[in-house]
């Protein structure tokens, strides 16, 4: 699947209903892409029969809290690059309906944020190509 900095990624609702927009409408970048924590996925996602999955772009098994993945880390997939974002995933009320108000409340426990258990928001840095099995890694400066 091809990501784009100008488009996100195909049939995303950030082109088109981003719930954070830059002072001129536009949606924000730093929300181009989700990545949640695999464990934590398979930690509230019980039921998977009949509770949609969160929606998220990407379920890595990678530590996603700060001290690994601090604020402007970046990231290749495939050839795409991504920017850890500064805005924090504090999870949607669907999260909190879908999952419970407990799962809710763990990850927004402040004893819990340097984890960053709703996962992590990027932005998309470098166009290009994200397949199946992809590898996610950290870039060094």
């Amino acid at each position: 699947m091809e990501f784009t900095k100008e488009n996100g990624i195909p049939g995303e609702r950030w082109a088109t209903q981003p719930w954070l927009k830059l002072p001129d409408g536009s949606p924000d970048p730093q929300i181009q892409v989700c990545i949640l924590n695999s464990r934590v996925l398979d930690a509230v996602w019980r039921d998977r029969e009949n509770v949609a999955h969160p929606g998220d772009t990407f379920i890595l098994d990678m530590d996603l809290g700060y001290e690994n993945l601090p604020v402007g880390q970046l990231l290749q997939v495939g050839d795409v690059v991504l920017k850890v974002s500064e805005e924090f995933n504090t999870a949607c009320a669907k999260w909190k309906v879908r999952y419970g108000r407990e799962s809710f409340d763990w990850i927004n426990d402040p004893e819990n944020v340097k984890y960053r258990l709703r996962g992590i928001l990027c932005s998309i840095e470098k166009d290009g190509v994200i397949r199946n099995g992809d590898i996610a890694t950290k870039l060094t400066a």
